[in-house]
């Protein structure tokens, strides 16, 4: 492979570190001090999805690779809440975001870049969904555990992201996580009981 566009690439793999330190401002709303980062928040996305996928019949890798996009634009955007969304000058396409960051890389690659967030944004396939609801799902847990952490107003985004789970494993196991406590695995692990 030639190094035509790999210049490229590699400023956009420093531009996406930038998403280990960018929080995820809708938790401050809920009084959280330190909130996780976009790419903590994608890491823990991209494993769930892979998990509903299996439970839906669905592709688990695709789901997987289309949950590590899902939040990439964020990196010229910021995590833009949605009360600051209220002030915008309307939605930004994540899509046209993709397209400036890829510029410059080798074709083929920014092909399928643009391709996996187009098709996540549109929300057609079965991954897509599944990726979607894994979302909903990783911010649900992380509202769980953030009000086990006495972060009370947590609850106003377990109960939204619950809300908008829609494929069939998506939703049972949310039901699962709300009926276990975010230390559970732990006491199973040492064998102290539990589910």
């Amino acid at each position: 492979m030639a190094d035509e566009g790999l210049p490229a690439v590699a400023r956009f793999l420093y531009e996406a570190g930038t998403l280990k330190a960018a929080k995820r401002t809708g938790w401050w709303m809920a009084g959280v001090r330190d909130p996780e980062s976009v790419a903590e928040h994608s890491w823990r996305t991209a494993l769930i999805a892979s998990i509903i996928a299996k439970l839906e019949g669905a592709d688990p890798a695709r789901a997987a690779f289309l949950a590590v996009w899902h939040d990439s634009q964020e990196t010229r955007t910021g995590d833009v809440n949605h009360l600051g969304k209220k002030y915008t000058q309307g939605e930004v396409d994540p899509r046209a975001i993709t397209a400036d960051q890829v510029a410059g890389f080798p074709q083929e690659l920014a092909q399928a870049v643009v391709e996996v967030v187009a098709e996540y944004e549109e929300q057609e396939s079965p991954e897509a969904v599944c990726a979607r609801d894994a979302d909903k799902l990783e911010c649900m847990i992380q509202g769980v555990e953030y009000r086990s952490q006495g972060y009370g107003n947590a609850q106003r985004w377990i109960d939204n992201s619950r809300g908008r789970i829609v494929t069939k494993s998506g939703q049972q196991l949310a039901d699962a996580v709300l009926a276990s406590g975010s230390l559970d695995w732990l006491r199973a692990a040492l064998g102290e009981g539990g589910a």
